[in-house]
């Protein structure tokens, strides 16, 4: 008997959101480690390597996507232009990068419209958090854009990049 698992794979106008594969790991170490790109999220590393995205893979691949779900954002000219995900729990939190040579062309927004839509529909969830740097204003904007609103709290998080765990998080909340 064979077992195959798949993971979900969420289709928006130009993107496509799905599980990373083995072959991934370059162009995701490719942008993620541009300092620009990690220091702007809380977990990944300055500097990133082909092993730290061959380590992020098999975490995904092994993730139970009942409590958490990550996707690479692939677009169908492009391939990988970054990743979005959520961690479950009473209130999902979402969290997203794209790298920047696909900054400013609205990747970023569609691909959390995606996820957001995901979550609506397999997790029935109505509810999600997400927080932006308050050094980094266009992510917020990529959140207004999706439909989230500032909560006006604003909490000290940790930036892997930066090596710091007090960087100053605008919060915002998604209510579907």
């Amino acid at each position: 008997m064979c077992a195959i698992e798949v993971t979900p794979v969420v289709s928006t106008e130009r993107l496509v959101l799905r599980g990373p594969m083995v072959t991934d790991a370059a162009p995701i170490a490719a942008l993620a480690s541009d300092r620009n790109v990690a220091g702007m999220t809380g977990h990944i590393p300055h500097p990133y390597g082909v092993a730290d995205a061959e380590g992020f893979i098999a975490r995904v691949q092994d993730m139970d996507w009942d409590r958490e779900a990550c996707w690479v954002v692939e677009h169908h000219v492009f391939g990988v232009v970054g990743a979005v995900g959520l961690k479950a729990g009473e209130r999902p939190e979402l969290g997203y990068w794209i790298g920047r040579p696909f900054w400013n062309r609205g990747y970023a927004t569609e691909a959390v419209r995606g996820a957001l839509k995901w979550v609506k529909r397999d997790w029935r969830r109505h509810v999600v958090v997400a927080g932006h740097f308050a050094d980094n204003p266009a992510s917020g904007q990529v959140l207004c854009k999706a439909g989230f609103l500032y909560t006006g709290d604003v909490e000290r998080r940790v930036s892997a990049a930066r090596a710091r765990n007090d960087v100053p998080t605008r919060m915002m909340v998604w209510l579907a």
